[in-house]
């Protein structure tokens, strides 16, 4: 963002939290702690975040002394919007405003904190990035791995029971919902998580392992299990999956239409 232009998001976040305090005068302090007190939007997610997991040993205050830094960088805090704007444009629930993810989504707050728990696993500080992340499988029961590589305009709905695993690769504009496992298939070592490309849908429960591709624009069905290689825009169901159809978009991911289209005969389905 150009330091001389106004954040637009920072402003909008302000006047949505205003109006929080005046319809609901019990989250006026909630809300000015942490949003209206706060300088601009990397101090505000900072607190947020610093809040949520704090405990004795690691107060609030120490984690948002190093959150901030992070958090302004450039690359983090492009992705940081991306990833709140695709929140509002994805999910119904958060009605349209940037507030309501922002203060209270686990799927937006946990990949942030994977955002900056990342940032120090490449920065050679590993003890503390997996301190971050057992902290982050606490407070809000999704497992990133810090090494995992996580793209930009990422949807994490519901969050609940997410594992990414330590290779996984993410692309961008990535919409995934509760349940969803990027996973290895055992006890193998070295490159062994999935590589998702732009525009994946990965539909509630459904269960990617072991190093394989996930083709950009491809649709893989809820509880479905993906053990080999998907092809690019094709949708995949079952277990083990396999391709159905095709999708009626070139990015299932901004669709977020969880049901299976079936294109192709059943005689002609096939395992992946």
């Amino acid at each position: 963002m150009n330091p001389h232009e106004p954040d637009r998001i920072w402003e909008h976040l302000r006047l949505e939290a205003r109006a929080i305090s005046e319809r609901e005068p019990i989250l006026g302090t909630l809300v000015n702690d942490r949003i209206l007190l706060r300088s601009d939007f990397w101090d505000s997610l900072a607190t947020v975040l610093s809040r949520r997991l704090a405990e004795e040993a690691i107060p609030a205050d120490t984690l948002h002394k190093l959150f901030a830094p992070i958090l302004r960088e450039r690359s983090i805090s492009k992705a940081s919007r991306r990833d709140l704007s695709a929140v509002v444009e994805r999910d119904p629930a958060a009605n349209r405003t940037l507030v309501v993810p922002f203060l209270h989504f686990k799927g937006f707050q946990s990949l942030q904190a994977y955002r900056i728990g990342h940032k120090l696993w490449t920065s050679g500080r590993r003890d503390l990035a997996l301190y971050l992340q057992g902290r982050i499988a606490t407070v809000y029961g999704v497992d990133f791995h810090p090494a995992a590589v996580i793209g930009e305009g990422i949807l994490i709905d519901h969050a609940t029971g997410v594992v990414v695993g330590e290779t996984a690769v993410v692309g961008n504009d990535v919409s995934m919902l509760h349940g969803v496992t990027l996973g290895g298939t055992g006890k193998e070592t070295g490159d062994r998580h999935p590589k998702v490309g732009d525009g994946v849908l990965l539909g509630a429960g459904a269960k990617v392992l072991g190093n394989i591709r996930i083709g950009q624009g491809s649709k893989i069905g809820a509880g479905s299990v993906v053990l080999s290689d998907v092809p690019e825009h094709v949708t995949v169901v079952g277990v083990p999956a396999r391709i159905v159809g095709r999708p009626q978009v070139d990015q299932p991911a901004l669709d977020m239409d969880q049901r299976v289209e079936s294109s192709i005969p059943e005689y002609y389905t096939y395992e992946i």
